[in-house]
């Protein structure tokens, strides 16, 4: 439903800014394909009201129409009994009303006990209005549509109705990935069925009636050093995707520029100061990453050698000795740490992390908090003896552990970082790479 409106806005020549709630990476690749935009995310338990305020504004301050979207139901966060970390807390904080998607495929006059249950839950957030998604018929919608507006005050905007021809294939951690998709015409169709089946005249009547935009906040980043650009080579491709878009800008506040490389397919890194290998999909890529082996011993090297290296989730797979996919085939990788990312069907790890730093590192002084999520099917499987940089610990406060592995000037982590919620850790890794600026140049002329 999301794609659809994005497509058929998008359509309609207006500037369309995407965002998604709550911690992925999937989706916005899809919203970002979709618009041409990138798409931002807002989470409040890892970010906050301020930060999602702020990344808000700065994002939709050139766009005509901004349209985010929820996980899981309105009201699901961190809590069974608290907001924190849901879409609701989201649209509260932004004054944006609720544009809620109902599957109406096997009911009439239940729909209206479900918006209005919805609806009346709590009276700070205002369900506006209905989408109802997989309706066969014009007449099952007319159904569906009189109930509603007959038993609450939200109005019915439209529908979509089932199209096996619209369908984004699923997998073990969501969608197949926009990169991966490559074809635009699913989204063409998706637009051409919401301008088919949804009044997007009054979906934009219903967007202008949100609250006043808010006023950006500039990041709480500063420089500690002057004068001096960093190049960051970041891993690019369907095996390395997972990126939080305010994390890359964070780094560029500091000076730093992307310089995009593939470990799947590029025999040598880029000239640069840094590495920064991001989540994805290193496990289906494993066979390939594994063959090239003029990129492993390069990103080896260079981490041997003291370059800075930051590395979530897949990332950080990448850098063990192997990944042993779920056939329990080893495929060597990079070897830097003394351990194997071991696939597990039936291990599946997902939850909001707060990370606090148990020793310095690239990533600040001990004692540093940021925060992030986990979300993964593998294992850590030492082979050797492994240091940690982290502790970690869950919404609720429990302890989940050490994370963060450590060896000269890189951290490997299992959880996705974002920046935003302590901005310094960005300045930090910019330190460390504009240290390695010296040591690269002092390479270069001996």
């Amino acid at each position: 439903m999301t794609l659809a409106l994005l497509a058929a806005f998008t359509a309609r020549g207006r500037v369309v800014q995407p965002f998604k709630a709550g911690p992925d990476f999937i989706d916005p690749g899809h919203h970002g394909t979709v618009t041409g935009r990138l798409s931002r995310t807002l989470d409040g338990w890892m970010l906050g009201k301020d930060v999602n305020r702020s990344i808000f504004a700065r994002a939709a301050a050139d766009a005509n129409l901004s349209i985010i979207e929820g996980m899981m139901g309105l009201f699901d966060g961190s809590s069974p009994v608290s907001e924190v970390g849901s879409t609701s807390e989201i649209a509260k904080q932004l004054g944006a009303p609720v544009l809620l998607v109902v599957d109406g495929s096997a009911m009439a006059r239940s729909a209206a006990a479900i918006v209005k249950g919805f609806a009346d839950f709590d009276p700070g957030v205002r369900v506006a209005g209905v989408l109802f998604n997989r309706v066969n018929s014009e007449g099952h919608y007319r159904l569906l549509k009189e109930a509603v507006e007959q038993q609450t005050n939200v109005v019915v905007m439209g529908h979509l109705r089932p199209d096996k021809e619209a369908t984004i294939p699923h997998r073990h951690l969501g969608l197949v990935t926009a990169m991966e998709q490559g074809s635009v015409q699913l989204y063409h169709r998706l637009g051409q069925a919401a301008t088919d089946t949804i009044d997007l005249d009054r979906v934009e009547i219903l967007a202008r009636s949100a609250g006043a935009l808010p006023v950006p906040v500039p990041a709480s980043v500063t420089k500690s050093y002057q004068g001096r650009s960093i190049r960051i080579g970041i891993a690019r491709d369907p095996a390395f995707c997972f990126y939080y878009a305010d994390n890359l800008d964070l780094l560029e506040a500091q000076g730093a520029e992307m310089a995009p490389f593939s470990p799947v397919k590029d025999q040598a890194l880029p000239d640069v100061d840094m590495l920064y290998l991001g989540g994805g999909y290193p496990e289906l890529h494993a066979g390939a990453l594994a063959a090239n082996v003029p990129m492993r011993h390069a990103i080896r090297a260079f981490a041997e050698r003291g370059g800075t290296v930051f590395a979530e989730c897949g990332g950080m797979m990448y850098l063990t000795q192997a990944i042993r996919d779920l056939n329990g085939r080893a495929h060597e990788m990079v070897g830097l740490f003394q351990a194997e990312a071991v696939m597990q069907k039936a291990r599946f790890t997902l939850g909001y992390r707060t990370v606090e730093l148990s020793r310095s590192c690239i990533l600040g002084e001990a004692g540093v908090t940021a925060r992030g999520h986990e979300f993964h099917y593998s294992a850590l499987v030492p082979t050797g003896d492994l240091d940690y940089a982290c502790r970690l610990s869950d919404a609720q406060g429990k302890s989940r552990g050490p994370d963060g592995l450590v060896m000269n000037h890189t951290v490997a982590l299992y959880t996705h970082l974002h920046f935003a919620s302590n901005p310094d850790v960005a300045r930090s890794l910019a330190e460390s790479a504009c240290r390695s600026t010296g040591a690269r140049a002092r390479l270069h002329t001996s």
